[in-house]
């Protein structure tokens, strides 16, 4: 019997891709790490919060997406922003096809990371949208309470190995600010204040500007900056920042 020249091949599935953007900030004035959320104005979960969302459109890139939705989002001049994971779980979104899945919804997520007093948010076109303390999160759409919690893993991780933090902070700060930052972020027990300044004061990153502020009853701190050209040597270098 003559072979079939034709190789049996199985169903492909057809992707539709999203991106997701968990967009956190720190207040510094109440210490609290904040996560921003949208309510959803189309089904499926409709009415629900949501981290803010699309498809990728025709002829866009994935960081055009995620670029697009914080221009719909919030007004900010300081900006971290950078590829988070991408989740691809069998029926992650309703509209998967139960039976076959020859149409697969898949999201690729982005971390961003925006100064809480400078980030204005846009109210059109939405019913909400909040900054929502990470201990206080309502029930979100699809798997997004997995991805937030990715995210805010990734955001931890990047403050100890990276100076993301001087994404949040102002120019200037006193160690202190720079250490209650740390301390909402990763908690209480991650160092002991005297720790903490001798590690980032021997890093030799920080830039003593001369000026001193005072604040309550104790006596004047310092403020600094960071060095960003005096960190570069160490940028692809595997260590703990603090």
């Amino acid at each position: 019997m003559k072979k079939s020249s034709l190789i049996d091949t199985p169903n492909l599935a057809n992707f539709k891709v999203g991106v997701d953007n968990v967009i956190f900030s720190v207040d510094r004035i109440q210490n609290r790490v904040l996560v921003l959320l949208v309510i959803r104005q189309n089904a499926p979960f409709l009415g629900w919060w949501s981290l803010p969302s699309t498809l990728v459109r025709t002829g866009e890139s994935l960081e055009a997406a995620a670029d697009r939705i914080l221009a719909e989002k919030i007004r900010v001049e300081n900006l971290y922003l950078e590829q988070l994971y991408t989740f691809d779980g069998l029926g992650r979104d309703p509209r998967d096809d139960p039976n076959s899945f020859a149409t697969r919804y898949l999201t690729v997520s982005y971390f961003a990371l925006v100064r809480f007093d400078e980030a204005a948010l846009i109210a059109d076109g939405v019913s909400g949208i909040a900054w929502y303390p990470i201990e206080q999160l309502p029930n979100l759409a699809f798997d997004h309470s997995e991805i937030l919690k990715y995210g805010y893993q990734r955001l931890r991780n990047k403050l100890e190995y990276s100076p993301v933090a001087f994404e949040v902070l102002p120019q200037e700060f006193t160690l202190n600010d720079l250490y209650q930052l740390y301390v909402t972020v990763l908690g209480e027990s991650f160092s002991d204040y005297s720790n903490f300044r001798t590690r980032l004061l021997k890093l030799g990153f920080l830039l003593d500007t001369g000026v001193k502020v005072s604040r309550g009853a104790g006596r004047p701190a310092t403020l600094y900056r960071f060095d960003a050209q005096a960190f570069a040597p160490y940028k692809d270098q595997p260590f703990v920042f603090v």
